[in-house]
């Protein structure tokens, strides 16, 4: 009889015990938790404070009666490992309760710490009014500072998923808002010029949105009555000031390592935990999952960290199989996630530009910007997709979407495609529902591969919006959108104006001698006259993505 003791709950913890009494009902199963929850939802925290989830209850997956109940795990809250005896196979647990101590032999133990929130060392940090979210204790004090001190204003530092989503909770609840990001752009997973809609659909609420600055200080102000209320004013790096009465820190996390490095276990280059392929330490009787370890990227093999439900819970489940017995292998992490920001979902998976220009790996891209379902129908968004491929084997990189509708369809979509090892090429082929409540004959998946296509087969001479800061004397730009159009939406500087359906019959106004850059609205019309120009002897370029792209790669 196997006995498995499990350091940690929540997804790679909690997932490992289920699926080991799955495997096999005499094993000894003993989960540890040094918190009071085993099993939360970690990522509706911000909802339930926003009051989108309205029932706390409802964030608490499995307690400890049920998983004894369901499962036949003895689970453990408020014990936590202090110690491991590698030799002995024994480790050491302090009860929280009563602060006594004792020890639990093991023939597999697993390691499912987390990650925990970076706190810099910033002057004045430490105050009654600045707070972390990680668990449902950090939750509840938050939520009891918004009600004991009924704040007016709160700023969160960090535009990663939990800042975002603790920037829409505030707003939420009436509360003014500042969001303060070192970065010259949020949601860092995805390029600028695709986070460019997500600052203007944050400005356009009303937050405060500062980029590029960083926290230096903060001083907490105590009301008179009140040693636990009152107002932080906050110094930032460019000199401004800021006053608030409610700060979270969320500029991100890292690996919860103490105790594996106090074991003497290795440490990745990354600072996580090396795991091999099947999920084993360099102890082969610990075995650790999630959060706390360095995982091998999907595209490049490399050591990677990455923070994610859906790869904590994949490599839970595989290292209960392979402490009983089985050999199963780890396939990489794409990094596949997606984020509310108010009215807009902004989701990614596979590489981003700045990783692969940091790999040094070649890569083209191409941008669409076309309709979640036939436009005819009501309802429909623009899904603005981003697509990376290699350009010798037309393998998929990377891909970036963000619109109100059928985004994670798309990206979900992708994220399977890039796993296959499909092409551009054959992603043209992929056929998907259609109605028109739900998607268009050609979709904005078919779109994508479309234009790839043209790129790697030399059917079209791409060019994107940051060329156009660069272009020469012997470049014109030239504007195939309506003249209606450019009053609405706005023009490009320098730009020539003929609208693609005129564009024959005044063609003879083009220099012959001179390269054409075509542009329009989203790249669509800007390729049929690219087309026209191309096959009438110009010397021609056509802006992918269009003025939508280069729009918002300003914002």
């Amino acid at each position: 009889m196997a006995k498995i003791l499990i350091i940690g709950g929540v997804a790679g913890g909690a997932s490992a015990a289920a699926r080991a009494r799955r495997l096999s009902e005499s094993a000894e199963i003993i989960m540890f938790e040094r918190g009071p929850f085993v099993s939360f939802a970690n990522c509706g925290l911000p909802y339930h404070i926003g009051g989108d989830i309205k029932d706390r209850a409802k964030l608490l997956l499995q307690t400890p009666e049920s998983f004894l109940s369901r499962f036949n795990v003895d689970v453990r809250v408020m014990n936590e490992v202090i110690s491991i005896q590698r030799e002995a196979k024994t480790v050491t647990v302090k009860n929280l309760l009563d602060d006594t101590e004792y020890t639990e032999s093991y023939d597999f133990l697993l390691l499912s710490p987390g990650a925990s929130p970076v706190v810099p060392p910033i002057p004045g940090i430490d105050n009654p009014l600045t707070f972390s979210l990680r668990n449902i204790p950090d939750m509840d004090k938050i939520l009891t500072s918004i009600k004991h001190n009924q704040p007016k204003h709160a700023t969160v530092i960090g535009g990663g998923f939990i800042g975002l989503e603790m920037m829409e909770a505030f707003h939420q609840l009436g509360i003014e808002t500042a969001l303060v990001e070192m970065a010259d752009q949020v949601m860092t997973p995805v390029d600028k010029e695709m986070a460019g809609f997500v600052h203007q659909e944050i400005r356009a609420k009303d937050i405060d949105l500062r980029l590029g600055v960083a926290l230096q200080s903060a001083e907490f102000q105590a009301a008179a009555d009140d040693a636990e209320r009152g107002a932080l004013t906050l110094q930032l790096s460019n000199g401004e000031s800021l006053n608030t009465e409610l700060l979270i820190m969320a500029i991100g996390v890292r690996p919860e390592t103490t105790l594996a490095r106090a074991t003497g276990l290795r440490i990745g280059e990354l600072g996580g935990i090396w795991v091999n392929d099947e999920m084993q330490t360099s102890d082969p009787f610990i075995y650790a999952v999630g959060d706390a370890i360095e995982e091998k990227d999907f595209l490049t093999g490399k050591q990677t960290v990455v923070p994610l439900a859906g790869p904590a819970n994949r490599q839970g489940r595989m290292a209960a199989d392979n402490m009983l017995g089985a050999h199963e292998t780890y396939k990489g992490t794409q990094g596949t996630a997606i984020c509310k920001v108010f009215d807009l979902a902004v989701a990614s998976t596979g590489k981003n530009e700045k990783q692969l220009r940091r790999d040094e790996m070649a890569y083209e891209k191409v941008y669409v910007h076309t309709a979640s379902h036939a436009s005819y129908y009501p309802g429909a968004e623009v899904v603005s997709l981003k697509l990376l491929f290699s350009p010798e084997s037309g393998k998929i990189l990377g891909a970036q979407a963000i619109g109100k509708d059928g985004v994670d369809k798309r990206i979900d979509i992708l994220a399977v495609a890039q796993r296959a090892g499909m092409t551009v090429e054959q992603l043209q082929h992929v056929e998907l529902t259609y109605a028109p409540p739900y998607g268009s004959a050609k979709d904005v998946i078919n779109q994508a591969a479309f234009v790839a296509t043209n790129v790697m087969k030399g059917d079209v001479n791409g060019i994107h919006y940051d060329a156009l800061t660069n272009l020469t004397a012997d470049q014109v730009l030239l504007d195939v959108r309506n003249p209606g159009e450019l009053e609405s939406v706005g023009t490009f500087p320098g730009a020539i104006n003929i609208p693609v359906d005129q564009l024959r019959g005044r063609m003879n106004e083009l220099p012959k001698d001179k390269e054409i850059i075509v542009a329009c609205q989203v790249g669509l019309r800007g390729n049929v006259a690219y087309r026209q120009l191309a096959n009438s002897g110009f010397i021609v370029k056509n802006l992918i993505g269009g003025y939508r792209t280069w729009k918002t790669s300003q914002c």
